[in-house]
């Protein structure tokens, strides 16, 4: 289990920059809401590679051959993430959960070279 990744309140606003992802429900407080959530929530693409970059820790990103997932329930400013995985040399297995226990990523695999 890796230690809690704290998402930063402002992470979704400078990966939908920095992607070019600006959906609404990544930026607007109030048209997130209108579409029936509890606020802004981050791009799933950002929450994956925030899951990669936790399965490789200090080790080469070139030995990622691929990675899936599904995602499971939104991502909030300011949760905590935790990345529980099996620790496969070949595969590994995973899954993210949030502060509350929550599965916001299921059924994750990774492949590694």
């Amino acid at each position: 289990m890796s230690e809690p990744i704290k998402i930063d309140k402002y992470l979704s606003y400078h990966y939908g920059g920095a992607s070019g992802d600006l959906n609404l429900i990544h930026i607007d407080n109030e048209f997130a809401r209108a579409s029936g959530l509890d606020g802004i929530i981050l791009q799933g693409l950002c929450t994956m590679g925030i899951t990669a970059n936790s399965l490789l820790g200090d080790g080469d990103p070139a030995t990622l051959k691929s990675i899936r997932v599904r995602f499971a329930s939104p991502v909030y400013p300011e949760d905590e993430l935790t990345v529980e995985g099996d620790g496969g040399e070949e595969q590994e297995r995973f899954v993210v959960r949030n502060q509350s226990e929550e599965e916001v990523i299921t059924k994750g695999r990774a492949l590694y070279r």
